[in-house]
């Protein structure tokens, strides 16, 4: 069972996918859609209209896919894991069909999994965007903080840090003051200092207060919650790291919030390709 030099790679989601053709380590086409595993029934007719599409050629897929809602549950692999661990826990649907799995951890009797994510991140290091002992953060609905040591995947936590938000915008006392967009300005800096305290229940509570109080607008009020989310998930990550600088795995827009978080802290941020680190790591688990 193998790959050969040219072959399709499927970066496959929660709620969208995206398909790569990548031939000779690099990618000659891509496609991006709304299909991911919630809205899937038939996962090997997917994978048939993805072959017909870009050519019948072997498939390495990764991310929710491998998961208990998706195509066939992947196994994870325990952290410290690398690219050789990942290649040798690949999970074989067909002889030109196979799943990436997730890593693991239990250090310090704490639970955590990633799916999809390790990808990434491994890539990063293999492309030489990131070095081999680094602190790399994965901004989005579920923030990935993830420990680096000698090109792998050490430890990591999860921060359910863009749900939390996304569910105060939709529901309780908050939600009608939290519809405005969110800009990289005042008052998201300003919720980025209340972070520092990591009393979220209580600060986010204050935003009511200030609408009440006349001492902040309703068109700033997204940005400050927005701030004071990152702010804490950003304070208690850096409380317990010593690394000067955080590599950011983000589209510019959220990483950019992400960015001006920790170097507030006094830290350091690199954004970082994603698309261009996920494809290094699908090519280097492709050659082990």
């Amino acid at each position: 069972m193998g790959f050969g030099s040219t072959f399709l790679a499927v970066d496959w989601g929660t709620t969208n996918r995206r398909v790569f053709l990548i031939d000779g380590g690099a990618v000659v086409r891509t496609e991006r859609d709304d299909k991911g595993v919630t809205s899937v029934e038939d996962f090997a007719a997917e994978a048939v209209a993805i072959r017909e599409r870009f050519g019948d050629l072997p498939m390495l897929l990764a991310g929710m896919v491998g998961s208990n809602i998706g195509w066939r549950p992947a196994p994870y692999v325990a952290a410290p894991a690398g690219v050789a661990e990942l290649a040798a826990g690949l999970l074989w649907i067909d002889d030109r069909t196979a799943i990436v799995p997730g890593i693991s951890t239990l250090i310090d009797g704490r639970p955590d999994v990633m799916r999809g994510e390790e990808v990434q991140l491994l890539g990063a290091v293999a492309a030489g965007l990131v070095p081999a002992d680094a602190l790399l953060a994965q901004p989005g609905t579920h923030c990935k903080w993830v420990e680096m040591a000698g090109g792998k995947v050490a430890d990591f936590v999860t921060a359910m840090t863009g749900e939390l938000f996304a569910l105060l915008r939709k529901h309780g006392l908050l939600a009608a003051q939290l519809s405005g967009e969110v800009t990289l300005g005042d008052a998201f800096l300003e919720g980025v200092e209340a972070g520092k305290r990591r009393d979220l229940a209580a600060s986010l509570f204050g935003i009511r207060a200030a609408k009440m109080l006349g001492q902040r607008d309703d068109a700033d009020a997204a940005s400050y919650a927005s701030g004071l989310l990152i702010g804490t998930d950003v304070a208690a990550r850096l409380a317990t790291s010593s690394h000067d600088t955080v590599h950011i795995l983000a589209d510019p827009v959220l990483g950019g919030l992400y960015a001006a978080a920790i170097q507030a802290h006094g830290r350091n941020a690199h954004l970082i390709d994603s698309h261009a680190a996920f494809v290094a790591g699908i090519n280097e688990i492709v050659r082990q």
